[in-house]
C-alpha cells in the first residue's frame, strides 16, 4: 500500500466499525484493572489460573534477575543458553510427558519453527479453517502445499489427505479455539496421522494450564507418540511469556538445528525461565484455581442460556455471544464499559463476516460476585 492510500483505508475500517485502537493498562493484569484512567472488572485477558501477578512469580523472577542478570545476551546456540532455560525445558518435557521441550519467545515464533521445519515444497500441510493466524502464517512460509479443512470436520480432512501425492504431511490445528472456545477431537484426529503417515501439531495456546489437571489438552485426551508434536504459550494460564513446543528429543534435537525463529533470535531473558518453573508448581499445587474456573463457567452457561443471543459451545474459560452486527458488538460493549466492565467486541477480520462478538473470558481471579455482577450487566445490557 502506498504511503498516501494510508489515510483512506484508515477511514474505510472507521466506517466498517473495525478500526482498533490500544486501550493504555495502568495496573498489574489482575480481574481489577485501570484502563486508561477508569476502574474496570475486566473478562478480556487469558490470565485463565490468576498467575500473572501472583506473588510467587514475582519473587521468583526477582531473584532469577540477581542472578541471572537482565538480557539473554545471544541466541540459544551462540551463548544464550543459561541452565536455568534448561531446566525450564526439561520441567516442561516432564510436565507434558514428552522427551524433551524447547522454549521459543511466543506462539507465533514456534509455529513459525515447527511447520517450516518439518514441511517444504513438495509436501502438504492440512489446516482447519479457525486456525489461528500464526497457523496460517506458518503454513503459508513453509511453501507446502496448503489445504484447508471445514472445522473439526474430520470426513473432509480424510478426503484431503487420501487424494494428496505429497510424501511428509502434516496436520495443524488448536487444540482450543481462540475464538469459539470449542476443541479439536485430537484423538480422532491423531488416528488420522496415523493412517496417512502425517505428523499432527497441536497449538495448545489455551489448553495448557486448564485442561488435563493443568497438564493440556493432549495429556487429558491421553494421546502421545511419535509422530505428535505439542505447543503452548506460557502467557496465558502460565502467567508468564513465551511458549514451548514438545516431543520426542529427537525432534526437538531437529528443531534446534532447523528452526529459523530459534537459531536466529536472541534467547529469551533468563528470569523469565525462573517465573516458568514457579507457575507449574503452582499450576500443579492449586487444583482450586481449576476448581473455581470450572465454577464460573457453569455460572455463565446457566446464566445466559436464554439470552436472545448464541452462547457458543464451550467447556472453556473462553465464553463468547454471538452479536452479528459489528456496530451492535461495539455498543454492547461499550454499554458494558459504563457499568465498569471490560469486556472486548471482537470483529472481522479475526472472526467471520456476521459473527461479531462479545469474548468473555474468566480467569480463577474473578469473585463470585464480580461475575453475578458482569452477567446481571450482560442481561440487562442484551435485552435493553
Amino acid at each position: 500500500m502506498r504511503a498516501q492510500d494510508l489515510s483512506t483505508a484508515l477511514l474505510q475500517l472507521q466506517q466498517q466499525h473495525r478500526l482498533r485502537q490500544r486501550h493504555l493498562l495502568e495496573t498489574p493484569q489482575s480481574s481489577q484493572v485501570v484502563i486508561d484512567g477508569k476502574n474496570y472488572i475486566a473478562f478480556a485477558s487469558n490470565d485463565y489460573l490468576g498467575l500473572a501477578n501472583h506473588p510467587a512469580l514475582i519473587e521468583a523472577t526477582r531473584a532469577a534477575l540477581q542472578q541471572w542478570g537482565v538480557g539473554g545476551g545471544a541466541s540459544h546456540l551462540v551463548a544464550g543458553h543459561f541452565a536455568i532455560h534448561e531446566q525450564a525445558e526439561q520441567a516442561l518435557a516432564e510436565f507434558c510427558g514428552s522427551e524433551a521441550a524447547l522454549l521459543f519467545s511466543s506462539g507465533y515464533a514456534a509455529n513459525q519453527a515447527v511447520i517450516t521445519s518439518l514441511v517444504s515444497r513438495g509436501d502438504a500441510v492440512f489446516a482447519d479453517k479457525l486456525n489461528h493466524a500464526s497457523l496460517n502464517d506458518a503454513c503459508l512460509l513453509s511453501r507446502a502445499s496448503f489445504r484447508r479443512f471445514r472445522h473439526n470436520d474430520l470426513q473432509h480432512l480424510e478426503e484431503l489427505l487420501a487424494s494428496t501425492p505429497a510424501r511428509t504431511r502434516l496436520i495443524a490445528v488448536d487444540a482450543v479455539y481462540s475464538m469459539d472456545g470449542d476443541e479439536a477431537p485430537l484423538k480422532k484426529l491423531l488416528q488420522l496421522a496415523d493412517k496417512y503417515d502425517a505428523w499432527l501439531y497441536i497449538d495448545d495456546a489455551h489448553g495448557f494450564g486448564v485442561l488435563g489437571n493443568g497438564h493440556g489438552s493432549a495429556v487429558e485426551q491421553g494421546i502421545s507418540g511419535e509422530r505428535l508434536v505439542y505447543m503452548a504459550t506460557l502467557g496465558k494460564a502460565a502467567g508468564v511469556a513465551g511458549a514451548f513446543v514438545a516431543g520426542t528429543a529427537q525432534l526437538v534435537q531437529w528443531l534446534v538445528n532447523s528452526a529459523r525463529t530459534y537459531i536466529y533470535t536472541t534467547a529469551q531473558p533468563p528470569a523469565l525461565a525462573a517465573a516458568v518453573l514457579a507457575s507449574l508448581q503452582l499450576i500443579a499445587s492449586e487444583p482450586w484455581r481449576r476448581e473455581r474456573l470450572q465454577q464460573h463457567i457453569s455460572r455463565v452457561r446457566e446464566r445466559l442460556a436464554d439470552v436472545n443471543f448464541q452462547l457458543m459451545s464451550s467447556r472453556t474459560p473462553i465464553q463468547p455471544i454471538i452479536i452479528g452486527r459489528n456496530e451492535q458488538a461495539m455498543l454492547l460493549a461499550a454499554q458494558l464499559k459504563e457499568r465498569g466492565y471490560w469486556v472486548p467486541a471482537i470483529r472481522p477480520p479475526t472472526v467471520p463476516e456476521g459473527t461479531a462478538r462479545l469474548r468473555l473470558t474468566l480467569s480463577a481471579a474473578h469473585t463470585p460476585d464480580q461475575l453475578e455482577g458482569l452477567l446481571d450487566s450482560v442481561v440487562s445490557a442484551i435485552q435493553s
